[in-house]
C-alpha cells in the first residue's frame, strides 16, 4: 500500500542557492542518515546509494537505484526510487518531488510523493515502517532547515 507526504517548509536562501547545494549530493545523506554511499551515475539522470535501518528484527539494507523523471533548473525535480533487500525480500518504492518557489524572505521547499514497501518487512512492520519515513522525512526537513535557515 503506497503512504503518501507533502511537506513544505520556508528558508531564508534564494531557490537557486537551495537547488545548488541540493545537486551537490552530499548534503542529503546528511539530512537523511539512513540514506548511505549515494553516488552519481549520470547528472540529473541517474543515482545509486543505499538504505540502511532496522525495522524491528531486521536490519534493512536496500540498493537504491534513483532516476530524476523530470527537472526544470532550479524550480523543480521529480524523481523515481527502486530499491531492494534480497536478504529480507524487501522492495522500496518512492516517488518524489521537490519544488523550489522563490518567497520574499527567501524560498519555500515542497517536497512531495509517495512511498511503498512491500514483502516480509512490510507484511510484519507496517506502522513501524510509518514512523520510519516520518522520521526520515523529519530529518530531511530538520537538515534543510539547518542548512538554508
Amino acid at each position: 500500500m503506497a503512504v503518501e507526504f507533502d511537506r513544505s517548509i520556508e528558508v531564508e536562501t534564494p531557490a537557486e542557492q537551495v537547488w545548488a547545494r541540493i545537486l551537490e549530493l552530499d548534503c542529503i545523506p546528511g539530512w537523511v542518515p539512513i540514506i548511505h554511499d549515494l553516488e552519481e551515475i549520470e547528472h540529473l539522470a541517474r543515482y545509486e546509494a543505499v538504505l540502511q535501518d532496522s525495522v524491528g528484527p531486521f536490519k534493512l539494507s536496500a540498493d537504491l537505484d534513483i532516476f530524476v523523471t523530470e527537472h526544470e533548473h532550479p524550480s523543480w525535480i521529480r524523481i523515481h526510487v527502486d530499491g531492494e533487500d534480497r536478504h529480507v525480500g524487501s522492495r522500496v518504492r518512492i516517488e518524489g518531488t521537490l519544488t523550489l518557489e522563490p518567497t520574499d524572505a527567501g524560498s519555500r521547499l515542497r517536497f512531495h510523493g509517495e512511498y511503498e514497501v512491500t514483502g516480509r518487512v512490510a507484511t510484519l512492520g507496517a506502522s513501524m515502517i510509518r514512523t520510519k519515513a516520518t522520521a526520515m522525512l523529519d530529518a530531511f526537513e530538520v537538515g534543510a532547515r539547518e542548512e538554508f535557515g
